[in-house]
């Protein structure tokens, strides 16, 4: 008799949030808040230089308040993953002394959006490169819409354009690549061995040639 061997089938998309997702989505958004936190005291004179060279072009840095959202989102693969992270994140730093308070929750929700938006257009089932700078430039233009409109409402137009392209850009770069490519190393640790996008670079090992096994032991 010959059999077939079973082909493996990919895991169907599920919803529903597991212990360990909701574990992992919030050690990743605390280490965000951490980093926002550091960054918050520090980014003033790192992208001085940019505003001096081109105002508006400071915000070529300002996604590293954002990688919390596609980050958590490329891990955790669940809906409101990215702005559950996002929002951990803020909510860190509003809790270390943030110079922004609890504002910083209003930054974190809009931003989160900006990026599970993206991951739900694309029905959460694209999580490769392209995803993720997508996302990342979501939450950019999460972060454009709320600095704009509170703080530099009445600006001139040309400083709104350079300021929102260089946010867009800072989010696919730094929010999106450097999340990319943080996931594709913490993947390689095994960090990341309970979730799909710790197990994508693992290789198959090949099904056993049933057929002719079959075959042999007929013969």
């Amino acid at each position: 008799m010959v059999t077939t061997a079973a082909s493996p089938t990919r895991p169907r998309f599920s919803p529903q949030w597991r212990v360990i997702d909701i574990v992992v989505a919030s050690v990743l958004g605390v280490a965000g808040g951490l980093v926002m936190t550091l960054w918050n005291l520090v980014y003033s004179p790192v992208t001085a230089p940019l505003e001096v060279a081109l105002p508006g072009l400071q915000a070529l840095m300002y996604a590293i308040w954002l990688f919390p959202a596609v980050l958590v989102g490329l891990v955790v693969r669940k809906p409101g993953a990215a702005l559950y992270g996002e929002l951990v994140a803020a909510a860190v730093s509003a809790l270390l002394g943030g110079m922004w308070g609890w504002t910083a929750l209003a930054w974190g929700l809009v931003q989160g959006l900006g990026a599970e938006i993206v991951f739900a257009i694309l029905l959460y089932r694209a999580w490769g490169l392209l995803p993720a700078i997508l996302a990342g430039m979501g939450a950019g233009v999460g972060l454009v819409i709320m600095d704009l409109t509170f703080y530099y409402a009445g600006t001139r137009p040309e400083f709104m354009v350079v300021y929102a392209a260089s946010a867009i850009v800072s989010g696919a770069l730094i929010a999106g690549l450097g999340s990319w490519l943080l996931v594709r190393g913490l993947a390689r640790t095994g960090a990341l061995s309970r979730f799909a996008a710790g197990r994508e670079g693992a290789t198959p090992i090949p099904a056993a040639p049933a057929a002719t096994e079959d075959a042999r032991s007929e013969a």
